[in-house]
């Protein structure tokens, strides 16, 4: 019996139209959370409260569906996305009104947008590709800060007279650095020091060349292979599956096949 109900679980959690259904509820979640940053009519906040509790019901469902067509229950939560939305849907029971944690309940359904993530594979990848890519864009940033230091200790010294709003401790000047580096309004404060160190321009375009353009493209390089190895994983992964789900042909077949012939032994013996 409930190996029965299982199997239709497993399929209705594969069905591309209930997918659908799932991707379309988070939509209307989001738009939801966003409608309620309004001051809207009485009415319309009634019917934004029975949608809320139509989503967190249907949120419900779709997780108990998950849960029990997975095969091995712990590794369900050995996945750190199933753990998420698990998260996110308790804590989304907590009742909005007349309650302490009614804040926390509130911040919690904003995060129900992020199960898009987990509900798109495409989605997944990239996530999976930054955090992945996170310990070696930590050597990046290491030394992108050494740079930004290096840099904001000398303009400090050297501008500091010039206009000290942008450049009077080095806290400031790696602030100021910072806005260079997104090339906002960078050339009024380099004409401005140019016209006291008119060689000042090179200071700038070699910290340009050093920030925004050599690490940016090893970031870029960086987060790019392993993005390329994330999708190879999700290839060996989806062919690994597919060769399960033909495997389990074969052996059903094979089961049918001995019950034929089991049957025709049977009927040669009567």
């Amino acid at each position: 019996m409930f190996t029965s109900l299982q199997q239709k679980l497993v399929a209705l959690k594969g069905n591309k139209a209930f997918e659908m259904a799932v991707v379309a509820v988070i939509i209307i979640s989001a738009l939801e959370i966003g409608a309620k940053t309004y001051d809207l009519p009485a009415g319309a906040n009634t019917a934004i409260h029975f949608l809320d509790i139509f989503i967190t019901v249907f949120f419900l469902f779709e997780i108990s569906i998950r849960f029990i067509a997975e095969p091995d229950k712990k590794a369900f939560f050995k996945n750190g996305w199933n753990v998420f939305d698990t998260l996110v849907v308790i804590v989304s029971l907590i009742p909005v009104d007349d309650s302490e944690m009614a804040l926390l309940a509130r911040l919690v359904r904003v995060f129900r947008v992020l199960r898009m993530v987990s509900i798109v594979p495409e989605l997944r990848i990239l996530i999976n590709s930054l955090l992945k890519a996170m310990p070696k864009l930590g050597y990046v940033i290491l030394l992108m800060f050494i740079i930004f230091y290096i840099y904001a200790a000398v303009g400090s010294f050297l501008f500091k007279n010039i206009n000290p709003e942008l450049w009077s401790d080095i806290a400031i000047s790696m602030l100021t650095l910072f806005r260079i580096m997104t090339f906002e309004d960078w050339t009024d404060i380099m004409y401005e020091t140019n016209d006291v160190y008119p060689l000042s321009w090179m200071y700038y375009l070699s910290f340009i060349f050093f920030t925004a353009f050599a690490f940016l493209n090893m970031v870029i390089g960086i987060v790019v292979n392993v993005m390329e190895e994330e999708h190879e994983l999700a290839r060996k992964a989806e062919q690994a599956d597919n060769g399960e789900a033909t495997l389990d042909e074969l052996r059903s077949e094979i089961r049918e096949l001995k019950s034929m012939l089991a049957a025709l032994s049977e009927q040669q013996r009567k």
